[in-house]
């Protein structure tokens, strides 16, 4: 990353912008203030070296730069004012065009087709520097993944400009919602994360809950009701076969999810009016009991290291946060701020806790860090709940319903400084958003 890209670097850093220090060591970020200014970027359409891949050379630098403008981070500099033009991927670049409208970062790239395969290679480059941003790469793979090809490319701009990894590789699965909100009916679906190519993994016979995924992306866990109880199903998302994973005479299950490792699953298991949280093996399907308070014990989420708990619970008299170790014992309380705090959910990076907040008749999406301290709230509307963390724990989805009796809920994201508040799009209503890891 060079100096004069390096501004987004101390924006994903904390949310503010950075001043840059050259010596003869690394660069350094020094954090300055609370304001960012996006990065201005130029993507001229890829160039279609075989003649026949110019529909898909500029599908894919439009999805690139979609990708790019949604973080709130970088600014598209609109085709028309290019002063040149990039004809040849190998023709050497004239920094001082695309200095001249102010661009800092430029995107070129070539597309070729041969029997059904495409390959896509591309350079970025750092204008003010006159000189490239690391080396050209390129992909190949079948014409129909164009799309994984243009956000695999994006999350590698990205990453080499902010020095952090990316997040558009990658899928939701969440609860495709329709019908009158007094009667919805609900399945599950898969999207990619900016909401292209839904499948439907469910029908929606039976009313289903909380899809989380698997580490690998390859399994998903969720509640239906098909049986009128809520039970803790377990679906395979290639082949959408699925299996109850606890089902005991007179208990209901709900809110799981997998452990780091994908091999044990958390959940609540409500039995005899009382909650509490349990971890499964999914192999042996041996479970084992972790709390034993008389209260109602919901919403656990593994620390990325597997070593503790975070869940909330009522022990105190109204609805709190607490982190325990993985294996049970003495549970701490972090949530000390007025209201009520729900669906905790540790950030991959580990750093920070997600949370839905309740508070004076509003509802709030916000981050603390792992102790309870340093609470920020993001959002705040008639209804708010469910954050889900991207792969670079830097964006979080969460569900956002409008009300009144035509009210629906949709995916909306923010990025963890509050800024970049942007709805998903999604054909229908659409609640309980969870993000895959990035696809391999």
């Amino acid at each position: 990353m060079t100096c004069l890209l390096a501004a987004c670097a101390a924006f994903m850093a904390g949310g503010v912008t950075a001043t840059v220090a050259q010596s003869d060591g690394p660069l350094r970020i020094e954090i300055t203030d609370g304001v960012i200014e996006p990065l201005p970027f130029a993507i001229p359409n890829f160039v279609s070296e075989d003649g026949g891949s110019a529909d898909i050379a500029q599908s894919i630098s439009r999805v690139i730069a979609a990708d790019l403008a949604s973080t709130g981070l970088f600014r598209e500099i609109p085709q028309d004012a290019f002063i040149s033009g990039i004809s040849s991927f190998a023709s050497p670049v004239a920094y001082s065009d695309w200095n001249a409208i102010n661009a800092q970062a430029l995107i070129t790239g070539a597309v070729s087709g041969s029997g059904g395969n495409i390959n896509v290679k591309f350079r970025v480059f750092d204008v003010e520097a006159n000189q490239p941003l690391g080396e050209g790469l390129q992909f190949s793979g079948g014409a129909a993944g164009w799309r994984r090809m243009a956000h695999k490319i994006a999350d590698v701009v990205y990453s080499r400009i902010t020095g952090e990894s990316g997040y558009f590789d990658s899928r939701v699965v969440f609860v495709a919602e329709s019908g009158p909100k007094n009667a919805r009916r609900k399945r599950l679906a898969i999207m990619d994360y900016d909401g292209a190519n839904v499948q439907y993994l469910t029908d929606s016979s039976a009313l289903v809950l909380a899809p989380r995924f698997s580490p690998r992306g390859d399994q998903v866990l969720y509640t239906s009701y098909e049986t009128g109880f809520p039970q803790v199903y377990l679906l395979d998302v290639a082949t959408v076969g699925r299996r109850v994973l606890s089902s005991q005479e007179g208990t209901m299950t709900f809110a799981p999810r997998f452990s780091p490792d994908g091999r044990t699953v958390v959940y609540s298991l409500s039995a005899g009016g009382n909650t509490d949280l349990y971890t499964m093996d999914i192999a042996s399907g041996q479970a084992r009991r972790l709390t034993q308070a008389p209260s109602i014990e919901t919403a656990p989420s593994f620390s990325p290291d597997g070593s503790q708990i975070v869940f909330e619970s009522d022990r105190s008299g109204s609805q709190q946060l607490y982190v325990m170790p993985a294996s049970g014992g003495e549970a701490k309380r972090i949530s000390f701020g007025k209201g009520r705090y729900g669906t905790p959910v540790w950030s991959p990076r580990g750093d920070l806790i997600a949370f839905t907040k309740q508070n004076a008749g509003r509802f709030h999406i916000g981050v603390m860090r792992t102790d309870g301290s340093e609470e920020r709230l993001l959002t705040a509307s008639f209804l708010d709940e469910g954050p889900s963390w991207s792969p670079n724990g830097r964006v979080i989805m969460f569900t956002r319903e409008s009300q009144g009796s035509a009210g629906e809920a949709a995916l909306y994201s923010v990025d963890i400084s509050g800024r970049n508040l942007r709805r998903v799009l999604t054909e229908g209503a659409a609640s309980d958003p969870a993000w895959s890891p990035l696809l391999k």
